[in-house]
């Protein structure tokens, strides 16, 4: 499939640091892109390098197979919504959408056509006399949304445009979005800091990180087969066990000497190397007795239970304090009360060895086994 967006090698520098390092990204037409990341991982910087707001210092830029590198963002086929929406508080609704058009001089008759089916598309044609403080912050986002759809651009930029509402709606507009992407077949670049969003709507998916594209790929390629230990950590969450490679073979000794046996190695750490066992909370299983027939188990102690909906949460102490997470279905499951001693055990298939690198600050659990 032809390319929509074109970022090829593209660096930007503030003051001697690299806020986006040499990056290359092909965005096909018609596809829902997110780029993912934590602040200052450099995505809001490519996007706004692709709407025009700001000019790479080196590499190309392209829209529809045109260079656009150095061309203002009005001489350029896309449109963007941002987090705080920007609409004109003394304008009612038509006159914030209709504002685009007016400015580049579309008759009436058309301007209002296309105002109305703007609106139409976000279900906001009732709402058209109303102004911005009349509206929710739901509301807002769709006026936002039509105010950038009714120019009729290719490509549509979304800078963390859910950020600002409460996690139910924000999962509302989340549907509402991608179906809208689907329905009018336009490409969507979206920035989010919010990877069960990014999950949730995406085709594809970059996690950025100082800069540089970690790992591109679709939803279900990154969860469950990330490239590098950050990935791992950054999409979903991750129980880490750092250890050593035993030579020739896809075991690990963990630092307090356990083996674990891993069905998957990324990253090719070299024989004897240090490394990191990677396991997700929905793949441990727990008991009272010792799984003799699991190649990987461990004892530990319950700390607590979480209620997560469909799930309980079990947060686990390891020998030395460290954390350990298992996850597991609520109807049916097995009760473990605080200080409740339990062995957790997992398949190889379910274990991941990856090089060895430094992950302080992720949530995720970690430690010695």
């Amino acid at each position: 499939m032809a390319a929509d967006v074109e970022v090829e090698r593209v660096s930007k520098i503030y003051g001697g640091f690299k806020a986006v390092d040499d990056v290359t990204l092909r965005i096909a037409k018609g596809s829902f892109v997110s780029l993912l990341g934590s602040s200052g991982a450099g995505k809001s910087t490519i996007l706004r390098m692709i709407s025009g707001f700001e000019f790479p210092d080196y590499g190309t830029v392209r829209i529809g197979g045109k260079d656009v590198t150095m061309l203002p963002p009005y001489s350029r086929d896309v449109n963007t919504v941002f987090q705080n929406y920007a609409l004109f508080p003394h304008m009612s609704v038509a006159e914030n959408v209709a504002y685009g058009l007016r400015q580049d001089g579309v008759p009436g008759d058309e301007r209002r056509k296309r105002v109305r089916e703007a609106l139409e598309m976000v279900e906001m044609l009732a709402f058209a006399e109303r102004r911005p403080n009349q509206l929710s912050g739901g509301q807002q986002q769709r006026v936002a949304l039509a105010r950038s759809l009714v120019k009729r651009p290719s490509v549509l930029l979304l800078d963390e445009p859910l950020g600002a509402l409460d996690r139910k709606l924000r999962q509302q507009m989340q549907v509402e979005l991608k179906l809208l992407q689907r329905q009018l077949g336009l490409t969507f670049v979206f920035v989010t800091h919010d990877q069960e969003e990014a999950l949730a709507m995406s085709d594809q998916i970059a996690v950025m990180r100082h800069g540089k594209i970690e790992q591109l790929g679709g939803p279900t390629e990154l969860y469950d087969a990330p490239a590098t230990a950050f990935v791992a950590g950054f999409i979903g969450t991750q129980n880490f066990i750092p250890g050593q490679r035993r030579e020739a073979t896809q075991a690990m000794t963990s630092d307090a000497g356990t083996t674990f046996m891993a069905a998957r190695i990324a990253g090719e750490p070299a024989r004897n190397a240090r490394v990191l066992g990677a396991v997700r909370p929905e793949n441990i299983l727990l008991s009272d007795r010792e799984p003799v027939a699991s190649p990987n188990r461990l004892k530990a102690r319950v700390d607590a239970s979480v209620m997560l909906g469909d799930t309980l949460e079990f947060v686990l102490s390891l020998p030395g304090g460290t954390h350990f997470m298992a996850r597991v279905p609520r109807r049916g499951a097995r009760q473990f009360a605080p200080d409740t001693e339990v062995w957790a055990h997992w398949e190889p298939e379910f274990f991941t060895l990856y090089p060895y690198e430094d992950l302080q600050g992720n949530r995720t659990g970690a430690g010695p086994a």
